[in-house]
């Protein structure tokens, strides 16, 4: 029997997201759900690499229903989208991405800085998601790791690659059986096949852009 392949997760966002004042879902925002709902939701579900079954088992919900959600033939309720957001480990607001008036047709390939998705761990890292979706081969990510933070005490494998570049503070990179000490300007890349972890054990800041590829959430 083949052996199976880890879900493609970092150990930091296990947990899920905290919920954080300014990303609280107003009502309003969900009275105009539409396809791109489902879209997200979908591209999201792969990234965790989690199964419409195992969803279903997740949320109560069916494997057909969300299935019609995915593809834009239902609309979700509120309680619905609370039990999907919470199995995927994110808050409800993900679903609904905010655009620049007038931008809707940019949606699929810019990101203005003041609309990105933020989703923060109780790990004490923030990730920002700077692609538009997670829908496409690759991920790119704005990581903010406070003073103290880490991925995890144990190293971990998915598929995939990965690679970055320290834009200030210090990052601690543990790379099969290497401890790697990364200063603002280095920059990295490996296989995530390769046992890896991470951590900010500085009183500073670290900050990190980080693209992922297949897009692992």
């Amino acid at each position: 029997m083949g052996k199976t392949e880890p879900k493609m997760i970092r150990p930091s966002n296990l947990r899920g997201a905290i919920e954080v004042e300014e990303e609280v879902l107003r009502v309003n925002d969900v009275l105009d759900v539409d396809k791109g709902v489902g879209d997200e939701i979908r591209n999201l579900r792969k990234a965790r690499d989690t199964t419409l079954t195992e969803l279903s088992s997740l949320t109560g919900l069916s494997q057909g229903y969300l299935s019609q959600i995915e593809r834009g033939i239902s609309s979700p309720s509120i309680k619905a989208l609370h039990s999907i957001s919470r199995a995927l480990g994110v808050n409800i607001s993900w679903f609904f991405r905010a655009v620049e008036e007038g931008e809707e047709n940019l949606k699929d390939f810019v990101v203005r800085a003041d609309k990105r998705r933020r989703l923060h761990f109780s790990s004490g890292i923030t990730d920002e998601l700077l692609s538009p979706n997670l829908g496409r081969e690759i991920e790119l990510l704005r990581c903010i790791f406070k003073p103290g933070s880490e991925s995890g005490s144990e190293t971990y494998t998915h598929r995939g690659e990965e690679a970055g570049v320290v834009i200030s503070g210090v990052l601690h990179l543990w790379l099969d059986g290497q401890h790697i000490v990364l200063n603002e300007g280095d920059s990295f890349a490996f296989s995530s096949g390769l046992p890896h972890r991470y951590s900010n054990p500085t009183d500073d800041t670290t900050v990190v852009i980080w693209a992922i590829t297949p897009p692992s959430y």
